[in-house]
């Protein structure tokens, strides 16, 4: 009798059991099906503020001072031109680069090029007396990652790639500094040696080879920011593609 009891009450629990889940089942189906257990979506808030982001600022006037480059230099899209900069005819200045010239003036001249990643300032006063501004002259080559600071550069010179001129620096023409170089403040360079080192020394005198490679850096450089620029250009340039086609094939233009 009692083993008939315990089995008719263990059928009982097991229906009860199949009934709740069935019950869970089908309140979750219903749940699913109805418009109110959809995700509900955010909705933004009246009093938040649109921001007008228009991307890096290339040219930031400083009071009276507006950055000028010329209308045949590159200035990649990311660099910072700041008050007193003028990147003359020519000249380029890579990707990344920063010339500030809140304090004093900043020169970039013909044919130069300010490769990427470099640091230009210029400081209010030169502590040898020599002007403050930051002057860099033609056909001059500025290694990546490169800080010049209140130095002057002349014709036809290398600055090795993460090289530093403090203030009052003076670089001659024809001159070439390696990679790494640091150049205290007050140091002159004189005209055609190669120095090097932290701080920088003198090496020994330049060929007269090496002296006539120094300008045809600077060219191919230039030669090769038109490629980059082109690219920024109002205008297509696939016109010039048909031409030299034409021309290959000997059609007339």
């Amino acid at each position: 009798m009692a083993a008939a009891l315990a089995r008719v009450s263990r059928k009982a629990l097991r229906a009860t059991h199949a009934s709740l889940l069935i019950q869970r089942t089908l309140a979750t189906t219903a749940e699913a099906a109805s418009p109110s257990a959809a995700p509900k979506r955010i909705t933004e808030s009246p009093d938040r503020v649109w921001w007008d982001y228009r991307g890096q600022r290339k040219i930031i006037p400083l009071g009276q001072w507006l950055p000028k480059v010329a209308v045949d230099a590159y200035v990649a899209p990311n660099v910072v031109l700041a008050g007193q900069v003028t990147v003359y005819d020519g000249a380029s200045v890579w990707a990344g680069s920063v010339l500030r010239g809140d304090l004093n003036k900043i020169t970039v001249g013909f044919c130069s090029n300010i490769q990427e990643r470099c640091v230009l300032h210029a400081a209010w006063s030169s502590p040898t007396g020599l002007p403050a501004d930051t002057s860099i002259d033609r056909f001059v080559t500025v290694g990546a990652y490169s800080l010049l600071r209140s130095c002057t550069i002349e014709p036809e010179c290398i600055i090795g790639q993460h090289s530093i001129l403090m203030e009052g620096s003076l670089v001659e023409t024809h001159s070439i500094l390696e990679a790494g170089s640091v150049v205290p403040p007050g140091r002159r360079i004189p005209t055609g040696e190669l120095w090097a080192g932290n701080p920088a020394r003198f090496v020994r005198n330049l060929t007269h080879e090496e002296t006539l490679e120094i300008p045809k850096l600077a060219v191919a450089i230039n030669d090769l920011s038109k490629e980059h620029s082109s690219e920024f250009l109002p205008y297509s340039t696939v016109y010039l593609e048909v031409e030299k086609l034409k021309k290959s094939l000997g059609i007339s233009i």
